[in-house]
Parts: structure tokens; sequence; C-alpha cells
């Protein structure tokens, strides 16, 4: 387990002020363009090379303990975990990063990177954020994606970390924020169904029924990390962060996280 260490300040957004919430998105939300949306759906793919597949975050622990043992359960683990931490601190900075990326604010983009960086609660969590980082720059590299932007990425301190990588491979797509957070949650959702269906074990059907429920819970998960104010992300999740610490020493395991 982690030592205890004081909070980090989450970076304010530029020309904020404190208390300051993101602007309302729209009522009304354009349609995506075909190669948009296939962008999207690339960056949202398990097949993406970035080792997603070997992660779980906590959920083979989760298993090791008793506390996720059915679908039911898998179900209420996934969906707990997208709500309190992906909508408090992963998705709040892609958005960020993702607006950051496209003005050109290399300084706030590494404010955000050290920021997420810094909260993880774990060196295995901190690890995989970064190793995903990584491999997601080496993809974007070999697209021949714009060499500036990817110095900075690989500049980043003290490694590139996945939402910061995301929003950057996601600048270009010409998505709207909502639409690239909703592909971040689902790729996400993706692979950790996938790791519960491994590590219970879960049948097909019930893997697709917890997806089913995650798509539901994904939407309003988004609208809430677009709406959160720079100073509300946090990522404070005492039983993930127990969990991933013993993982860290865990006997017996498929997993990496």
């Amino acid at each position: 387990m982690t030592s205890p260490r004081r909070p980090h300040r989450a970076p304010r957004d530029r020309g904020s002020r404190p208390g300051d919430r993101a602007p309302a998105r729209r009522a009304a939300q354009p349609t995506l363009a075909p190669a948009t949306l296939l962008q999207l759906m690339r960056l949202a793919s398990p097949s993406l090379p970035v080792g997603g597949f070997s992660y779980s975050e906590g959920c083979e622990s989760a298993v090791d303990a008793g506390l996720v043992v059915d679908e039911a359960s898998a179900q209420r683990w996934l969906v707990d975990q997208l709500v309190l931490s992906l909508a408090r601190s992963d998705m709040p900075v892609a958005a960020r990063a993702l607006a950051a990326w496209r003005r050109g604010d290399g300084a706030h983009v590494g404010a955000l990177n050290r920021w997420f960086s810094t909260t993880r609660e774990t060196q295995e969590q901190r690890r995989q954020a970064e190793q995903t980082g990584r491999s997601l720059a080496l993809w974007l590299r070999h697209r021949e994606a714009a060499a500036a932007r990817l110095r900075e990425l690989d500049a980043l301190q003290p490694a590139a970390t996945w939402p910061v990588a995301f929003a950057l491979a996601a600048a270009d797509t010409g998505a709207s924020p909502r639409d690239v957070l909703v592909a971040f949650a689902g790729g996400w959702a993706e692979n950790m169904v996938q790791a519960a269906t491994k590590a219970i074990p879960l049948g097909q059907a019930a893997a697709q029924r917890i997806l089913a429920a995650l798509a539901d819970e994904i939407p309003p998960s988004v609208d809430a990390a677009l709406r959160l104010a720079a100073g509300e992300m946090q990522a404070f999740t005492p039983m993930l962060a127990i969990l991933s610490a013993r993982h860290e020493e865990q006997y017996s395991r498929l997993f990496r996280s």
C-alpha cells in the first residue's frame, strides 16, 4: 500500500476562476461524420495495441478477496468504478487535455499529466497509466501524427499518461469532447468486462449484459465529467487502492493490475 501523501491540487483551467464550472454543452449534438466515428471506434477498440487487455484495475484482486464473485457483483463493481473514479479523474483530465492540445497549450497539457500521474494511488496504477500512454505514443508515431505534438507528448514528465495520450490521438478527429469521452469510457468498459469475464469467470451472455449496463451509465458519467470544475477533480477510491496494492503481491494472477 502506498504511503500517505499530501493531496495534489488539480490544475486550474486557463482563463477560469476558482469555482468556475466547465461550460454547459449544447442541447443538440451534431451527427458524427463516418470518418470521425470510425476513428473514435478504432481508439476505443480493445485491439488498439496499447496492452489494455493485460490490466484488470483491481478487479482480479477483488475476485480474490471475494468482493466480486458473479455477474451482479461484477456489474456493481464496474459501474461504481466508472462513476466514482473515471468520471472524477480520468475523463475530466482527458477532456481538458483534448482542449489544451487543440489550442496548442503545452504547459497546461503538462500540468494535467503531472496531476494524473501523481494522484495514482499505487505504483501499479501509475505504471499502467504510463505504459499505455507510451504505447499509444508509439502507435501515433507509426501513423505519422504531427511530429511537434508527439515530441511534446514524449517530453512529458514523469511520462505521458493514458488520458493525455488518448486526448492527443483524438485531437484531430474533429469529434466533440463529449463524443471523445464516450469513446474513452467505452474502450475502458470493453477491457474491464473482458478482465472480469476471465477472472471470475463469466460467460459471454453475462459479459454482454454487463456491457449493456455500463452503456446506460456512460453518457450521464460523461456529462458529469464535463460539468466538473477543475478544483473538483479527484482520485479517491480507498478500496480500489487497497486492492491494487494487494494485487502487487498477489501470489497467482493473470493481469498486471
